[in-house]
């Protein structure tokens, strides 16, 4: 079963963030949540958020082990920006840019992940010139 968590508007630029979500993708729950908590990165502790939060929703929606679940997904989106101006030189202004970022991450538990590797499809055979 696929439990879903959501982290929007976060304060930190999409390419930041995504360092930290492609260190847990594809991990078991309990090895990512030691990985960021040792990982010296301000995303790392967003991702360990929104990770606890995917966690405590599947724990206590739907009843499932925290040691059966696996990171299926994790995507990092950009969020809006906020413009602000810097004087420069000539009376001219720079724009800065604020980025922000919305934080998905999705586990899953991990029978059923097993299930569908279990079931290979039949290779299709080619016809054989003559």
């Amino acid at each position: 079963m696929k439990v879903i968590a959501k982290a929007r508007g976060l304060k930190i630029s999409a390419r930041k963030l995504r360092l930290s979500a492609d260190l847990v993708r594809n991990a078991r729950v309990i090895d990512a949540e030691y990985l960021l908590a040792a990982t010296p990165k301000k995303g790392a502790a967003m991702v360990a958020d929104a990770l606890k939060s995917a966690v405590a929703n599947a724990e206590n929606n739907h009843n499932l082990r925290k040691s059966m679940l696996r990171v299926a997904e994790i995507r990092v989106d950009e969020g809006p920006a906020q413009e602000r101006f810097r004087p420069r030189s000539r009376g001219m202004a720079h724009p800065i840019l604020h980025r922000s970022s919305h934080l998905t991450v999705v586990v899953t538990d991990e029978a059923a992940s097993e299930k569908k590797k279990a079931v290979k499809k039949q290779p299709v055979m080619k016809k054989e010139a003559k």
